[in-house]
């Protein structure tokens, strides 16, 4: 899944040695503690996906009223962005991480106990804001005590790591919802929240970065206008999309289609969402690895995106209503694999968009793209909803496949003279 990348800090310059350079347990261990916080991100944002029939019918919510809830979590997550990483650099990475998980903790309280919609927003507006910074916060303190060279392994790393969530989110969830039911899932989020907030009081020491601080209402003025500065635009453009159909499957719609119009046991789901996950972890990888063996990160950014679009497609032609007819639950265990791995290379659009602007830009001209993906999903997210509500659940993945292909043509187009 996409970096919540820092609005003022960045790693540090190549050349550049910082000002501490911890080794051993001494940093990997309070690095673990804040990863957790990501572990807890991505298992929170994508629960509702394998939970999603049960919400609606104990919210007493639409499929529409479902996704405009959980694109929520998004749109607080995009807005909080800038905020975070002002605090980062004013008050230091322990401040900042316990505040998040003291939010993160309340939303999944707020979440668990919710009677109805307005109930469920709220934990959804809490968690999107918590969760905010927890992939912030430990590539922020990595950055600071790292060398470049060290920096690189230990973000992705620190990447690989927290995509993990993903998995807690699918067959452990499946079992813990079939036993105990979806309130159980936030539940156990509070738990891990809990034990990630003790773990970071007792091991996360940093002092608070020196003065002068970065006036907020500045950086959120330079993130906007670099976003829409022609070097960037096209980047932008893509990762709005981009974010948003890979949450909106794994997050939202993959579990009602193969719950409820593929007829498969909650269990089931979450197998087949779990080896989904796992492309998520390693398909990042397999971009990198291809981005740094041959290049053309344009064209591998183009096919990996519209090879997602025809995987979503080919979902829904293998449906019951589909000119394939009702194809077995294996035909959806590949091609949601497949979407995976060729939706995972949209970490290639930071590398777009750094490159596009000058190093003292660069952390600024990552929070514009980072934006753009949170706010492209909380916006798509709450689109499909209406779709699904009006054409069923296979509408809205091929919604979501229109919106990948649009975004991906307009990239084309606008880096047609770069090519």
């Amino acid at each position: 899944m996409p970096k919540d990348a820092p609005a003022a800090a960045t790693p540090p310059a190549p050349d550049a040695a910082p000002a501490y350079a911890p080794t051993g347990l001494v940093l990997v261990a309070p690095l673990l503690a804040l990863v957790l916080g990501h572990v807890l991100s991505n298992a929170l944002r994508t629960t509702p996906g394998i939970a999603a029939d049960v919400l609606i019918a104990d919210l007493g919510v639409s499929a529409e009223g479902l996704a405009g809830l959980t694109g929520s979590f998004n749109l607080a997550f995009a807005l909080c962005q800038i905020p975070v990483g002002v605090a980062l650099d004013r008050f230091g990475v322990r401040r900042v991480s316990i505040t998040l998980f003291c939010t993160t903790v309340a939303g999944s309280i707020a979440a668990a106990l919710a009677t109805g919609p307005l109930s469920f927003l709220l934990g959804q507006l809490l968690l999107g804001a918590g969760c905010s910074g927890m992939l912030l916060c430990p590539v922020t303190y990595a950055a600071r005590r790292l060398t470049a060279g060290q920096f690189g392994l230990w973000s992705g790393l620190i990447q690989a790591i927290g995509n993990s969530g993903m998995l807690l989110s699918a067959t452990p969830l499946a079992y813990l919802i079939d036993a105990a039911g979806w309130r159980a899932g936030y539940g156990a989020g509070t738990l891990l929240g809990l034990t990630a907030l003790v773990l970071v009081m007792l091991l996360v020491r940093d002092a608070p970065p020196p003065g002068p601080y970065p006036s907020l209402l500045r950086d959120g003025r330079e993130v906007i206008r670099l976003g829409l500065s022609r070097p960037l635009r096209a980047g932008i453009v893509i990762a709005f999309a981009s974010f948003a159909a890979g949450i909106g499957v794994r997050g939202l719609w993959g579990g009602p289609w193969l719950m409820e119009v593929k007829d498969l046991p909650r269990t089931e789901t979450g197998n087949i969402l779990m080896l989904c996950a796992l492309a998520f972890v390693v398909g990042p990888i397999l971009s990198g690895m291809l981005d740094r063996r041959f290049g053309h990160r344009r064209l591998v950014l183009a096919v990996g995106h519209l090879a997602a679009a025809a995987c979503l497609v080919l979902i829904v032609l293998g449906g019951p209503s589909g000119p394939l007819g009702a194809l077995p639950a294996a035909w959806d265990l590949v091609m949601f694999v497949a979407f995976a791995l060729t939706i995972s290379v949209q970490p290639l659009v930071f590398a777009v968009v750094r490159s596009a602007v000058a190093s003292e830009q660069a952390g600024k001209a990552l929070s514009a793209a980072n934006l753009s993906y949170f706010a492209g999903a909380a916006v798509i997210q709450s689109a499909s909803g209406p779709v699904v509500a009006a054409a069923g659940i296979g509408a809205g993945l091929l919604f979501l496949a229109a919106m990948l292909t649009i975004g991906t043509l307009l990239f084309l187009w606008m880096t047609r003279r770069r090519a």
